[in-house]
């Protein structure tokens, strides 16, 4: 017959489990966990609530004006919730100060940031609030019955642009403003080298007019504009230029699971043929020269390559130019597609910031926070933003109301809030949507992001600096980005058990106190046992 154990014991072995049980849960609060949200069934008015908005402003006080009004429009309709905005300058310090408050527990309520950035928030436990359940709620969804506001239903969201807003199969975002990329030429350049601009441009036609403009007289000056400088063509994202590259032809960047095809041929004989055409002076980078709207208006440019974001900084008339006026050159500026490999079927990025929630203890200050971020994607405020720059509205709501049309119809009007050259940057998005494409989004996109575009920068450098840029070259930078980024922590097939990373430190100490608490116990229970022998 077994003997019971004595009570002394039964006392050890209960304290020792709820002083597991206890760490347990210390462990748990430390590492400030969130618990998944689920909707509320009503709205709490009877509470105040005080949320916190990261956006960017691209310096630009028109922007921070129209989120300044945006916040006391809809504070007017809910007065319980209070806004306050903080505003950034760059998406990047936007991402870094997120990672670091997702450490402390400190997160925003809502944020303007990319899709790449939040599928690395996602590597926090329930972070960030998975939009399904907020979408399709009939009372505060999209649409919903219970807003004091005319929202736009998520059919009236443009496909194109809420689908670079899944990740891992779930939207996690809504899209606030969508740009592309365009090709701002000086026209009257190229026509004084004896070329015409073709219906599309191409990578061909760009390189040759590119090498010709870089031709210069026996003093060192370009014959193209009888300067001493001259950068033809100069593109600001390089990492956007190597993906685009590789879209159009039809080569490996990465699967949708996260497999990194980057490093292949066809990027190696792209690189060689950057190479050759820097060696002969036709082409530049952002990082390496500088911004290339001033050197477009300065006349030092022939072919810049930016955001249709930044259109209010192209041109000899451009409302937000940043150059001095005595270095000004007036030329016709033509606003184009980004060169492509194939005219017939033309590949362009689709890409601008988005809006995340992070989730929080109380679903209702989740709830109120998407009451906010929604109000974002209504006519007034969408409107109001892409008017400041060559942004599109993210609705159909907002394209096709009669506001917005009228806007693009004074294209040309003044040389501000209708300049030219920004309306036709928005133009060519909104005529060119279906040619857009967005790239896969996982944790570690945004570094292989980062090495597109270091491939370009670094070959860049070299070829400036004089070295040898061969295939052990190449071999060398594929082998030194792949290190940088640590790339190679991805699984060659995407296949396989997803490597989640070290378990975080209180996790190490739950189970180093599990361990403990199990060990004072066999030792109890073995000393007891020799004293009843």
């Amino acid at each position: 017959m077994k003997q019971a154990l004595p009570a002394r014991l039964r006392r050890l072995c209960a304290l020792g489990l709820c002083l597991a049980l206890v760490l347990a849960l210390t462990g748990c609060h430390g590492s400030r966990q969130t618990q998944s949200f689920s909707v509320p069934e009503t709205f709490d008015e009877s509470r105040d609530y005080e949320i916190t908005f990261w956006a960017k402003n691209d310096t630009n006080k028109r922007q921070t004006d129209i989120y300044k009004q945006a916040i006391e429009d809809f504070q007017a309709l809910y007065p319980n919730i209070h806004v306050t905005l903080r505003l950034y300058t760059d998406y990047g310090k936007i991402y870094n100060d997120v990672i670091t408050n997702i450490s402390t527990g400190t997160t925003p309520n809502v944020c303007i940031s990319y899709p790449d950035h939040i599928a690395t928030y996602l590597t926090g436990n329930n972070v960030v609030v998975p939009l399904e359940e907020l979408f399709a709620n009939e009372a505060y969804g999209l649409g919903g019955s219970q807003l004091r506001y005319d929202g736009p239903t998520q059919e009236e969201i443009i496909p194109q642009f809420l689908q670079e807003c899944s990740v891992n199969g779930r939207y996690y975002a809504i899209p606030y403003m969508r740009s592309t990329e365009a090709c701002y030429i000086n026209k009257t350049y190229v026509e004084k080298l004896g070329y015409t601009l073709p219906e599309t441009l191409t990578w061909d036609f760009i390189w040759e007019v590119s090498r010709a403009a870089a031709q210069q007289d026996a003093q060192g000056n370009y014959l193209v504009n009888g300067q001493s400088v001259m950068i033809p063509f100069i593109y600001k994202s390089t990492d956007n230029m190597m993906i685009q590259l590789l879209r159009q032809l039809d080569a490996g960047y990465s699967t949708d699971s996260g497999e990194v095809l980057l490093f292949n041929d066809t990027t190696k004989d792209l690189l060689f043929t950057i190479a050759e055409n820097t060696q002969a002076g036709a082409f530049s980078t952002f990082k390496i020269s500088g911004y290339p709207a001033n050197f477009l208006n300065a006349g030092q440019c022939i072919f810049a390559i930016d955001s249709t974001a930044g259109a209010t900084w192209m041109g000899t008339d451009a409302p937000l130019v940043d150059i001095s006026e005595d270095a000004l050159v007036e030329f016709e500026t033509a606003v184009m597609t980004v060169p492509q490999m194939d005219p017939d079927n033309p590949q362009m990025i689709s890409q601008g910031p988005s809006i995340c929630l992070f989730n929080k203890e109380d679903p209702q200050e989740v709830l109120a926070s998407w009451l906010f971020a929604q109000y974002l994607l209504t006519n007034e405020v969408q409107i109001a933003y892409a008017q400041t720059e060559g942004y599109v509205p993210v609705t159909s709501k907002a394209q096709q109301s009669q506001a917005y049309q009228e806007y693009l119809s004074l294209e040309g009007q003044d040389d501000d809030e209708h300049y030219t050259v920004k309306i036709q940057a928005s133009k060519l998005l909104l005529e060119h949507a279906e040619d857009t494409f967005v790239t896969p989004v996982f944790n570690g996109s945004a570094s292989l992001r980062d090495a597109a575009g270091q491939l370009i920068e670094n070959t860049v450098k070299s070829v400036r600096r004089k070295e040898t840029v061969d295939e052990a070259y190449m071999e060398q930078l594929f082998a030194d980005v792949n290190a940088l980024y640590h790339l190679d922590e991805h699984t060659a097939s995407g296949s396989g058990p997803e490597d989640l990373g070290p378990l975080p430190p209180a996790a190490w100490a739950l189970l180093g106190c599990l361990a403990a608490g199990w060990l004072l116990i066999l030792y109890m229970f073995l000393r007891q046992r020799r004293r009843i022998r």
